[in-house]
């Protein structure tokens, strides 16, 4: 560990009725806490002025290079408040290691293992009273960031860096309890394709999967499955989250990370508890044919995707311009159990066996 972020109080923190106020129907991402943690990199000097600050904006200079050549990766984590009152982090170093291995694809400086955690344990820290109660499914939704912000039009890789985390209570992603969502498998339109960013959790990904989100919605859908772009033969991920299968012989079936798909850690935790709910997990090429004829014959009887935000979501059918494939219904039982197996262990309501769980406060 190189670096110490200095704690500076916020000279004007919320009062303590509207973060109640706040905490009681947060939402998701609309409000931000007290505090953040920066750090500036340069080539010259490496990691440096590392701080805890109070929460406000960047100066930008018009020329800052993230502007225009998008050079940026971001990671997203939660902090859970257990039922005793402490405040716990749900494998952080994997999203730690994942920023460096994103960065390393930008061209970004990679921050070590240690120094992320300082900073995201630090603004938790630091921000302790806005981690929702434990009651339902209320967590602290933390985002850190890495953004070039060299004044330098030319294209290369900056050589001025930012690194940031904010914090922002998160309520429950299904308000009104979960439910299955349908969603729409594009033929047009990809995520990333071979040799591209795939892989790194970067904000161009999600651009790119905008438009065929919004076509998905046209059609009725809450969320859009990619294609592979080059080959169109094999599926990849839902926009914003992993895609998994479960099948009437119990496999638990998921894309293989092949470059082109986040390795999600909501993803990797759901295949490592999997034998433990008596599911076969399997990582491997998925053709659109396999796919459709199990959907088709019944092979494939459930769907989810996971991710950080939703944990996992059921879903109900898939849609596509050849036609509508619907799942059993009220036939979720084995995603149901993975999702609240995942949750019993973040927020502390069975032993962490897998020593997943950090307690920070």
């Amino acid at each position: 560990m190189s670096l110490e972020f200095a704690f500076t109080p916020n000279p004007a923190p919320r009062p303590q009725d509207e973060v109640e106020q706040v905490l009681a129907d947060p939402g998701f991402g609309a409000h931000f806490t007290d505090h953040m943690a920066v750090a500036t990199w340069t080539r010259a000097d490496g990691w440096h002025d590392a701080a805890i600050k109070p929460y406000g904006p960047f100066q930008m200079d018009p020329a800052g290079a993230v502007l225009h050549y998008a050079q940026e990766v971001f990671e997203g984590m939660k902090a859970y408040r257990h039922a005793d009152d402490s405040i716990h982090l749900f494998r952080p170093e994997a999203n730690a290691r994942r920023m460096q291995t994103s960065a390393a694809r930008m061209v970004l400086p990679e921050l070590d293992v240690e120094d992320f955690l300082a900073a995201v344990n630090g603004l938790v820290r630091a921000d302790a009273r806005w981690v929702p109660g434990s009651a339902g499914e209320r967590s602290l939704y933390l985002r850190p960031f890495m953004f070039a912000d060299e004044v330098f039009l030319g294209v290369r890789a900056a050589e001025r860096v930012t690194f940031c985390v904010i914090a922002s209570p998160a309520g429950p992603y299904f308000s009104g309890g979960v439910k299955p969502v349908d969603i729409w498998v594009s033929s047009t339109y990809a995520r990333a394709g071979v040799g591209g960013t795939g892989a790194a959790k970067c904000g161009g990904n999600y651009a790119a999967s905008l438009i065929a989100q919004y076509e998905g919605y046209e059609h009725g859908c809450s969320q859009v499955l990619f294609i592979e772009a080059a080959g169109k033969d094999r599926l990849e991920e839902l926009g914003g989250m992993n895609l998994f299968l479960v099948t009437a012989d119990g496999r638990l079936v998921t894309p293989a990370l092949t470059g082109t798909i986040l390795e999600g850690v909501t993803r990797s935790s759901i295949l490592t508890i999997a034998p433990e709910l008596g599911l076969t997990p399997q990582e491997h090429r998925i053709t659109p044919e396999w796919f459709f004829d199990g959907l088709a014959s019944g092979e494939i009887t459930e769907a989810f995707s996971c991710g950080t935000a939703a944990v996992v979501t059921p879903i109900g059918g898939f849609k596509s311009d050849a036609g509508e494939w619907r799942l059993p219904a009220n036939g979720s039982h084995k995603t149901l159990a993975l999702r609240n197996a995942i949750l019993d262990i973040q927020y502390g309501r069975v032993p962490d066996a897998h020593g997943w769980v950090t307690r920070v406060v």
